[in-house]
């Protein structure tokens, strides 16, 4: 049986941790790293009697400021109403349009929505799925006030080409970096390579909270702005000068954080290993494109996409027949009933969507883990039903060209 299999306590003897789930996955997609450390960390909050508000937020969003190279950081209860935040700090609202992919997790947009603002989608590059700069020139509008650049699976986007963008028409470059915790671009941290950024601490997360965001920023003014929001806009007790929301961290969540930032390195050294495993590994398979790293930016791979030039559901099968979960991340956004009078034109997310695949990716995955994925996926593609047809001049099977 694959280490994957076993079931565990939540805190089990070690530094690892499994979610106890049972059910038909012996290989499940996500997997999170929680150890002793962290129950005590909340021992510690629950014998201190102060369960909000309190010194270890505080300690938290310092802790994740230092480690991603930024002055301030902001802690929040989930990352969309972190996103919400942003937005509303800003004073992007009723009229204004925000660009954002449509390769993404749905409260990319609609956080946008949830400020009174617009989304309008952009399409992505084929190799990385982050937005694309020359797409994204074309959506600006007069009433265009930001971009949101999503790190999709924890590779930066091409922020210094969406930046000269933002400049020259004089607009907000933001970071959806859900997804990127610890991620180096050109040399810079992820979370402070725009005006400001917004990290999630879900489960599938490398590092975890249960629930969480954060949003990390240079500007001092834009973080005040931002306690105010989360905390009903109170200056002092009962004393409200502004409309806000509770969308509060809990103390638990936040010392839990401290703990998982601390962790962070070793999470990541696990998964930059694996990844070369992998990529070397599925080199010789036919059918299936490993994911593009870029050599000028540190992919943290949070998730592990692959472009399969066969039939999708086929393979989804053969690999739940052999216990191993997988998932398409992420049906897009603009295909949502939400957005589906917007009839926005991708044709880039449109071919890649049919064709990616997320296979499991954790860092509590073992070197045999990883066999067994391997192995079970070159099975899938190369039994059943032929592989999809390449388009018109498209002779690399699951490489696309821009439109």
């Amino acid at each position: 049986m694959s280490k994957s299999a076993q079931t565990a306590s939540p805190i089990p003897d070690g530094p690892a941790a499994r979610s106890g789930y049972e059910g038909p996955y012996k290989i499940r997609l996500a997997g999170y790293r929680i150890g002793e450390e962290e129950l005590e960390a909340v021992r510690e909050v629950f014998a201190s009697g102060i369960l909000t508000n309190g010194p270890r937020t505080s300690r938290f969003e310092e802790v994740f400021a230092r480690r991603h190279q930024v002055d301030f950081a902001v802690a929040f209860a989930n990352g969309t109403v972190a996103l919400t935040a942003i937005y509303l700090a800003l004073g992007i609202g009723q009229g204004d349009e925000v660009i954002v992919p449509s390769m993404t997790f749905i409260s990319s947009a609609t956080s946008v929505l949830h400020a009174a603002a617009t989304p309008v989608f952009a399409d992505v590059d084929p190799d990385t799925f982050n937005l694309d700069p020359v797409d994204v020139a074309r959506r600006i509008t007069r009433r265009t006030r930001a971009i949101l650049a999503v790190h999709y699976g924890g590779q930066p986007a091409d922020m210094d080409e969406l930046q000269a963008l933002a400049d020259d028409a004089g607009l907000l470059l933001l970071e959806d970096a859900a997804e990127a915790h610890g991620a180096i671009y050109r040399g810079r941290s992820v979370g402070g390579l725009g005006k400001a950024a917004m990290f999630s601490f879900t489960p599938t997360k490398n590092i975890t909270t249960g629930e969480g965001g954060i949003v990390t920023t240079h500007d001092g003014d834009l973080a005040a702005a931002l306690k105010l929001l989360r905390n009903h806009g109170q200056t002092s007790l009962y004393q409200h000068n502004s409309l806000g929301f509770n969308w509060r961290m809990t103390e638990l969540q936040a010392a839990i954080g401290e703990v998982q930032v601390g962790r962070l390195d070793t999470i990541l050294a696990v998964k930059q290993s694996n990844a070369a495993r992998m990529a070397d590994r599925l080199r010789s398979v036919s059918r299936v494109r490993p994911p593009t790293t870029l050599s000028d930016r540190r992919h943290v791979h949070m998730l592990y996409t692959l472009l399969l030039d066969k039939d999708r559901d086929s393979v989804m099968a053969a690999m739940a027949s052999a216990g191993i979960e997988t998932r398409i991340y992420f049906p897009p956004a603009h295909r949502q009933p939400i957005f589906a009078t917007m009839n926005a034109n991708l044709p880039v997310t449109e071919e890649v969507s049919k064709r990616m695949l997320s296979i499991p990716f954790h860092s509590l995955l073992t070197p045999n883990d990883m066999e067994e994925i391997a192995s079970a996926l070159e099975a899938a593609v190369t039994s059943g039903p032929e592989g999809l047809q390449p388009g018109p001049g498209d002779t690399e099977g699951p490489r696309f060209r821009r439109p």
